[in-house]
C-alpha cells in the first residue's frame, strides 16, 4: 500500500513540474518531471511484476539521476 502511495505521489510530482515547466516557464521543471515520470515507471515495473528487464531499469534510474541533477542544476543557475 505505501509503495502504490509513492507512486500517485510522484504522478503529483509530474503534474506540478509540468506545470512549472508550461505555466512559469521555467525549463528545470521538464528535468523534474522527466525524473519522476522515470521513478513512475521504475516502481511500477517492480510494483505491478511488469515484465521490463532490469538491464533496462537499472538505464532508467541512471536517465532519471542525471536529469535531476540538470534540473537542480538549472535552478542553481537561476537568478
Amino acid at each position: 500500500m505505501i509503495e502504490i502511495i509513492s507512486i500517485v505521489l510522484e504522478v503529483v510530482i509530474v503534474v506540478v513540474a509540468m506545470m512549472i515547466a508550461v505555466f512559469k516557464r521555467k525549463i528545470y521543471g521538464y528535468g523534474f518531471a522527466l525524473t519522476f515520470l522515470l521513478y513512475v515507471l521504475f516502481d511500477s515495473a517492480r510494483q505491478f511484476s511488469l515484465e521490463i528487464p532490469s538491464k533496462t531499469l537499472d538505464v532508467l534510474f541512471l536517465v532519471a539521476t542525471l536529469s535531476a541533477l540538470w534540473a537542480i542544476w538549472q535552478v542553481y543557475r537561476e537568478r
